[in-house]
This record gives C-alpha cells, sequence and structure tokens, in this order.
C-alpha cells in the first residue's frame, strides 16, 4: 500500500513562517536542530521544547532567502505562532502563518516526474533541490515533499495527476510509520521529549548547537542514557484507527506504559508508531486503550541508535 508510485496533498500540516534579519539567532535560541546546518541544499526536522525538554511541536524545516519555514501538524499552528510572537517582541523577526501561501505534496517514485520540473534531488535525508519557486526536499526513506507557491498549485498538481496515481493521506502516513519518523500532533503536544520519538537519531537535534529551550533536559538524557520509554512500531488487526495519544496498557502495570504517537490503516489492519516503556516493550504484551483492549504486535524500526553518531551533530 504505501510502496507503489503516488502524490499525495499534505493536507494535515501547515506552515509557519519565521523570516526577518535576526531569523537564524532568534530561532536558533528556540529548536533543537542547529539551523546553520541549513542552506539552499538542506533541510531538517527538528522541534521546539518547553523548559522541561518537552516538545511542544515537531516539524520539518527548510530555509528561504530571508528565514525558514516550518510545517508542523495543523492543530499545532495557532499556539506556536502565538507564543513564539511573545519571544519575538524585540527581535528583527517576523512570524506569519504562511499555510495559504504554499500547497505540498508528498511524493512516492516520483524522482523522474521531480526532474522534469528542474528539480534534481539527491538521495541523502534532508537534501532540497530548488528551481523557480519549487523546492523538493528528500525524507529519511526515500520519499520526497514537494513545496509549491500556491500560484502554482493548480498546474504543479495537474502535471503530477497525469503521471501519478493520487493516494490519500494515509498511504503518505503508513510510509511514515514504516520509516520510523514521529511527529508531535495535538493530542501529544508536551508528552514526549524529542528522544522519546526518536528525533536525535533522524538528524533532529543537535547537541553541539549551544542553548535552547529545554537543551538541558534534552542533553542531560543523551548523555546520561536515563531514558526509560522509547518508540517502537506496532500493528493490530483492527479497524479503527487510534488517535494521537490513545494509552496503551501492558501486565507489566496497572497502569498506562505509552501512548500512540501516530497511526495508519495497512493491508492487514493498522499499523502504529507509539511511544512505550522498556520493560513493556522487552514483556511485548500490548494492549489499546485498557489492559483488555485491542492486542498490538511488536515490529522492528528500520534504523538502529546510535549515540556515537548522534552527538556529533
Amino acid at each position: 500500500m504505501a510502496d507503489n508510485a503516488f502524490y499525495c496533498p499534505l493536507s494535515h500540516e501547515s506552515i509557519l513562517a519565521v523570516r526577518g534579519p535576526d531569523a537564524n539567532k532568534f530561532l536558533q535560541g528556540q529548536v533543537t536542530c542547529n539551523l546553520n546546518y541549513l542552506n539552499e541544499s538542506h533541510a531538517s526536522l527538528g522541534a521546539r521544547c518547553t523548559p522541561k525538554g518537552r516538545m511542544q511541536s515537531s516539524f520539518g524545516i527548510v530555509s528561504v532567502a530571508d528565514g525558514y519555514l516550518l510545517a508542523m501538524a495543523n492543530e499545532l499552528l495557532d499556539a506556536q505562532l502565538n507564543d513564539l510572537k511573545k519571544y519575538a517582541a524585540f527581535s528583527k523577526s517576523k512570524l506569519i502563518d504562511e499555510s495559504a501561501e504554499w500547497a505540498r505534496f508528498g511524493l512516492s517514485g516520483a524522482d523522474d516526474l521531480l526532474r522534469q520540473l528542474d528539480l534534481t534531488l539527491p538521495a541523502e535525508a534532508g537534501s532540497v533541490a530548488r528551481h523557480n519557486d519549487l523546492m523538493a526536499v528528500r525524507t529519511h526513506d526515500g520519499r520526497a515533499e514537494l513545496w509549491v507557491p500556491v500560484a502554482q498549485a493548480q498546474t504543479i498538481k495537474a502535471q503530477l495527476a497525469s503521471q501519478l496515481p493520487e493516494a490519500p493521506l494515509n498511504t503518505w502516513l503508513l510510509a511514515q510509520i514504516r520509516a520510523g519518523i514521529g511527529q508531535v500532533m495535538g493530542p501529544t503536544r508536551e508528552l514526549f521529549i524529542p528522544q522519546m520519538i526518536n528525533l536525535q537519531a533522524l538528524d533532529g537535534v543537535s547537541f553541539k548547537k549551544g542553548c535552547y529551550t529545554g537543551q538541558e533536559i534534552v542533553a542531560r538524557m543523551q548523555y546520561l542514557g536515563k531514558l526509560k520509554r522509547r518508540l517502537q512500531r506496532l500493528e493490530m488487526h483492527e479497524a479503527v484507527l487510534p488517535e494521537p495519544g490513545t494509552p496503551l496498557f501492558s501486565p507489566v502495570h496497572g497502569s498506562s506504559v505509552g501512548e500512540v504517537v501516530l497511526a495508519a490503516h495497512s493491508e492487514s489492519g493498522i499499523e502504529l508508531l507509539a511511544v512505550l516503556q522498556d520493560d513493556a516493550t522487552q514483556d511485548g504484551r500490548i494492549h489499546l486503550g485498557s489492559p483488555e483492549g485491542p492486542a498490538l504486535n511488536m515490529l522492528s524500526l528500520p534504523y538502529s541508535l546510535d549515540v556515537d553518531r548522534e552527538i556529533q551533530r
């Protein structure tokens, strides 16, 4: 379902723009990723945390001529925009909801089509190709995001539709789950620190950039190795899709041992990402919603954690 060539409008995310002479300086103190790594040819994942290291949002971020564009879950944008404006009051930065200015499409198996748009996108995760205000960004599993100014959206969509089938958003999210890419949604706001969704393994956290909000907690978890809740991939043979934040249970504890991060329908039921306590993961008896709820089976993630590599960013 998630492995075929397709295009998909990314209607679940909105765009927060941070523009102005101080955009880098201002945002660098707010987010987990190192903005100095971003340029014309490289984008990143990232997050914004509370002082206690809990993620208020996660996002994909690309640089533009006068600042940055952050793509995050629709339901997070207003709160992040209003909160960031408080800190930007004395900065030469302007924060804007630019969701109406951009159309974004998820692409799978579409590199030939991108080349027709004069976008030759390298295979490396985070790579960016640009042409005539179009941007293509490579995801960690080889798919691509196409960013299109709204004035060109209908023309580009027609070109996509002439060569690729349009897939529902579920297909894009299923591929994201299989790639092990977690994401903060409205119900999971301020539940997780970045390492709980493996953001550091996806180059979304820098441990060399210096201070940002929540940095002390995030760094302590990385260097002291005391994290006891981690991202896992699971499946279940059910028809009703669980919402992000749905609790998970295990006989090893009488209370919840984790929460759903993201879920999508698959060929045989449902696949999902969840943050789970390590002892519950080792036990393997995981149930959705209650101790008597539907049973889930553990699946593997497509990458391994490497602390030595992660702390080099």
